[in-house]
């Protein structure tokens, strides 16, 4: 296969080009209004340990984004490997992004999904602009680590698992 250059750096280009970096898959949740809300993100990145956080981007075109921008609290949950057709659910722009999931919910309103390798229940630190993305900074205030539960990678536009 011959290798590919181009100096058109056209969306399609870099989709194409940023694909080759594997990613894990989060879902960012929330109780609003006594219904859960949540989204796909596959930019999650640990930021710092002290203080800890976090962070994700989100397109500043998302319908969803707005109604959990301004809560108290987000659950973060590290989609594990199979979590393929949730990760296709929580990005679609239309249906019950939590159809076939069982969620647990926290007083303080964040939304976990079960079966997940990590929750992270957490609060907006910072909100930086960045192109046609926010970068969102979040403090982690706790943690749940499921080692048993492997990741799921986005990569190349599909859902892959860890080799053994």
């Amino acid at each position: 296969m011959e290798p590919m250059s181009a100096t058109n750096l056209s969306p399609t280009t870099l989709r194409e080009a940023f694909g080759h970096f594997p990613s894990g898959v989060i879902a960012i949740a929330a109780q609003v209004d006594g219904a859960r809300v949540g989204l796909a993100a596959s930019t999650f990145v640990p930021v710092s340990l002290e203080p800890p956080l976090v962070s994700f981007c989100v397109q500043n075109t998302s319908t969803t984004w707005p109604k959990l921008k301004d809560l108290p609290c987000l659950g973060i949950s590290v989609l594990g490997e199979l979590h393929d057709d949730a990760a296709r659910s929580l990005a679609a722009k239309t249906g019950d992004r939590f159809a076939g999931l069982q969620t647990v919910s926290t007083e303080s309103g964040a939304v976990f999904i079960e079966g997940t390798s990590v929750w992270l229940e957490s609060s907006i630190e910072q909100l930086v602009p960045a192109g046609d993305h926010t970068i969102v900074v979040l403090r982690v205030s706790d943690i749940t680590v499921h080692a048993d539960v492997a990741p799921i990678v986005f990569h190349r536009s599909t859902f892959r698992r860890l080799g053994a």
